[in-house]
């Protein structure tokens, strides 16, 4: 066991690259330090994963000029709903012209910091319901509520009133969480971080440094760790992406202090050990993260799963990251594309075999935008 194991990470290490600080579309390599085991649970071999080497090849610029963009949801059509964390409206793109049309505001929206109109989702039916999900930031709390979208009215009018299915979510300057999906199981899932106080991440009774897992009228899910708790994994500093596999497995990026970003398999029930042990610390009754970063190199947002990856967005590190996945593990070190190419990166979501949408982040205050920022990007990967 222990030959297999050094022999993995002998191969792992020979296989990274620190590259300059130029990456050409197609390369690009985590550094040794930060790069995944390559084995399956207790060492055993992983499944075959997807080429050790993937490219991303920008096709084209949907869209331009949004300001301060944050979740993205994807309708039945195609067509993409877009949350602005400060202004707190919700703009939809055609993706076919890339035009926009701002359908409404979500009242109550907070913005400050890192706080504002977060997350969005689409109901799984929305066919018959015409539901979306916000998460935002209130004057006293962050919150998910679901507001009707009635395409028949005019511009500007078509959310209906906020019916806030979950309360009482801390919030901060800082680390407000805010990522929300839906699973395949249907049941809506929310990243939530702990505010910046490190205590809430081991509190079971907080929402803060959590992952939720509810119905779609916020109701703890039968098979949740606890019958009365919406709170599914604990131990998280700042959770900001989440994504399934096509084996239904679901996965989380998370915010590091100042030495590892985190991408973890999430398991409910689990405690992913924030702030006890930040990256891989290897301690009894934690998780350890599937793969690892040096926060200059990440600080990561949003997650996709495409082409038997995992792709995220990383805003400080200014690049997108893939991981190629064999079962539970990497099957090779991730890989770095666009590095410093669009700035901050903030979302990154699926549209279907090898197409995905990557939205920048650089009018989020901490950026530095040019003509066009922020915008929407769609990429061919594999």
């Amino acid at each position: 066991m222990t030959a297999v194991l050094a022999a993995a990470v002998l191969l792992l290490a020979a296989g990274c690259s620190s590259g300059g600080d130029k990456a050409p579309v197609g390369q690009g390599a985590a550094s040794a330090t930060r790069s995944p085991s390559a084995s399956g649970p207790g060492g055993s071999p992983s499944p075959t994963g997807p080429p050790a080497k993937g490219s991303v090849k920008v096709a084209s610029t949907l869209t331009e000029d949004l300001k301060s963009p944050w979740g993205v949801a994807a309708l039945p059509d195609g067509d993409l709903l877009v949350a602005s964390r400060d202004e707190g409206t919700i703009t939809r793109v055609d993706t076919e012209t890339g035009k926009q049309t701002q359908i409404g505001s979500v009242p109550g929206v907070s913005p400050g910091g890192e706080g504002g109109l977060l997350g969005l989702a689409v109901s799984p039916s929305f066919a018959s319901d015409h539901q979306v999900y916000a998460y935002f930031t209130t004057e006293s709390d962050n919150r998910i509520a679901r507001m009707l979208y009635d395409e028949q009215k005019p511009a500007g009018q078509q959310l209906g009133a906020p019916d806030t299915i979950l309360r009482g979510i801390p919030k901060g300057a800082v680390h407000n969480g805010g990522r929300i999906a839906f699973g395949p199981d249907k049941m809506l899932y929310a990243g939530t971080g702990e505010t910046g106080d490190r205590e809430l991440a081991q509190d079971k009774k907080s929402l803060g440094g959590k992952i939720l897992r509810m119905t779609p009228d916020g109701r703890p899910v039968h098979g949740n760790p606890e019958a009365d708790s919406v709170v599914y994994s604990w131990g998280h500093r700042n959770v900001q992406g989440l994504a399934w596999d096509s084996d239904k497995r679901l996965w989380a990026a998370e915010f590091g202090q100042d030495t590892w970003d985190e991408l973890n398999l999430i398991e409910p029930g689990k405690n992913y050990g924030w702030p006890e042990v930040e990256g891989k610390g290897g301690k009894p009754g934690f998780v350890d993260p599937v793969a690892q970063w040096k926060t200059a190199d990440a600080s990561p947002s949003g997650i996709a799963y495409a082409e038997g990856s995992i792709w995220m967005a990383s805003l400080k590190g200014e690049r997108l990251w893939r991981i190629p996945l064999a079962g539970t593990e990497p099957s090779a070190p991730p890989q770095a594309f666009l590095k410093g190419t669009y700035g901050r990166l903030r979302t990154v979501l699926s549209a279907g075999g090898a197409k995905v949408w990557l939205v920048t982040s650089e009018t989020d205050t901490r950026g530095t935008p040019e003509p066009g920022d922020d915008k929407i990007l769609q990429l061919e990967v594999k």
